[in-house]
């Protein structure tokens, strides 16, 4: 199968699984052996699992913030990073030492070579050996792609989630939304409860299927009827969650858009039904204190608004349109995209370009080579009524947009390839607050 450029930009990944192949391998006999082999170590912590389309990440690091908080020692796997291999394997909300993951994956590569792991396979194994020996108590685990033959599907949760189905990895999941939904429902196990956002009918009857045949016990997130008194602002997204538990709650959290209270509202939703204490405090703290940069994240860098989001399919597209109309961000906005040749960005562009005041299309420099697009081939054939311009050096890119957006606003999109570049070229740290070196790095830049 075709590499989906799990290598990117840090030489940390390359460096741990060596001649390890980043194409995608289905099944789960080659984690299974390997985990058997070192004595099945992810059985030594519970785990809370999460598959769908988007927002899984959102939802697993609210797991993790919320859990630490009510005195759980939590490991985070998540995929794929933006700046650094060290975002994907965290336990307590802080990254493991590269000196760390280099002593674990020394250990581990004769397993994993003589298996044949994929560089996916081989991560996935050396996040739950680590977990299992920094004595985490609970993981919090996202799904890599699909979910039925995900190397993360060798876990047993205490409770699984699914966020949504879209349409997105057609060449490897199915053409058809219910093709999607069958890959992802594989998460679900016997008698472990089901929580989703999905709402079609036709998508949730896959889901409700596959549970039914399993014995999995299906509860849903309702916006209409589990959330209310929605509030957007650059700071964060505030709501009210109706939850069996605790009653009603009046939640915050950093992460913007009515998207994201969504995904919120569904990791609360799972936290529930965990069999063990969770102070309402600690709910409130944890999702009040969730760090997932790149996704709605607003930064203030010098005279301009900066929001990135790493939004790759059509679905994400259409929730950052929504949160950028939401919002209003200061005028002009400029969108900088970049986007993977791959993906659909013949319908992913026209709303954000309909949105936007300019546009500047790009290449992330860590984006596979075999999975570039052309911008300028692109801008000939999206159609709007504002210039667009391609500059495909990145860095050149940024100060462009920089130009145009003057006093108003840069939305850089496309991937996690561009939103995890355009990071570095500002020097904005993506989990710490940034703004000391996004302040340096924007006063170099002159208009």
């Amino acid at each position: 199968m075709a590499a989906l450029g799990l290598s990117g930009r840090d030489p940390t990944l390359d460096s741990l699984f060596p001649g390890a192949s980043s194409a995608v391998e289905w099944g789960l006999a080659r984690m299974e052996a390997a985990l058997a082999e070192v004595g099945n170590p992810h059985h030594a912590y519970r785990c809370l699992h999460v598959g769908g389309t988007n927002g899984k990440g959102s939802v697993a690091s609210t797991w993790a913030s919320v859990l630490q908080r009510s005195g759980e020692r939590v490991g985070l796997y998540t995929s794929p990073h933006l700046c650094s291999f060290r975002e994907r394997i965290m336990v307590d909300g802080a990254a493991l030492e590269v000196a760390r993951l280099e002593e674990g994956a020394r250990r581990l590569r004769p397993v994993a070579g003589d298996l044949g792991m994929s560089l996916f396979e081989a991560c996935t194994f050396l996040a739950l050996v680590m977990f299992a020996e920094e004595e985490v108590t609970c993981a919090s685990v996202e799904v890599g792609l699909g979910g039925r033959l995900d190397a993360t599907n060798v876990i047993v949760p205490e409770v699984t989630a699914i966020t949504n189905v879209a349409l997105d990895h057609q060449d490897y999941l199915g053409d058809s939304l219910a093709d999607i939904a069958r890959e992802k429902a594989g998460i679900i196990k016997p008698g472990v409860p089901l929580v989703t956002a999905e709402g079609r009918p036709a998508v949730l009857g896959v889901l409700r299927d596959r549970a039914r045949a399993v014995g999995a016990p299906v509860h849903l997130v309702e916006p209409w009827r589990h959330m209310s008194d929605l509030r957007l602002g650059r700071g964060g997204t505030r709501f009210r969650l109706h939850s069996d538990r605790w009653g009603d709650l009046e939640l915050e959290t950093p992460l913007t858009g009515a998207h994201q209270a969504t995904n919120a509202a569904l990791a609360i939703r799972a936290l529930e039904l965990i069999e063990r204490p969770l102070p309402l405090e600690a709910v409130r703290e944890g999702v009040a204190g969730v760090r997932w940069p790149g996704r709605g994240q607003i930064h203030r860098i010098g005279a301009r608004l900066f929001v990135f989001d790493v939004a790759h399919n059509r679905a994400a597209v259409a929730a950052l349109v929504r949160t950028l109309a939401d919002l209003a961000p200061p005028r002009p906005l400029v969108v900088l995209a970049g986007i993977l040749g791959d993906k659909d960005w013949s319908r992913m562009l026209p709303p954000l370009v309909d949105l936007a005041d300019r546009v500047v299309f790009t290449i992330p420099a860590s984006a596979p080579r075999d999975r570039l697009w052309n911008p300028r081939a692109v801008a000939r054939v999206v159609r709007g009524g504002v210039p667009i311009e391609t500059e495909e050096d990145l860095t050149l890119a940024v100060r462009r947009a920089e130009s145009l957006a003057r006093g108003g606003t840069v939305v850089v999109t496309g991937s996690c390839h561009t939103v995890g570049d355009v990071l570095e070229v500002l020097g904005v740290d993506p989990f710490g607050d940034g703004r000391d070196r996004a302040e340096r790095s924007s006063a170099r830049v002159q208009d």
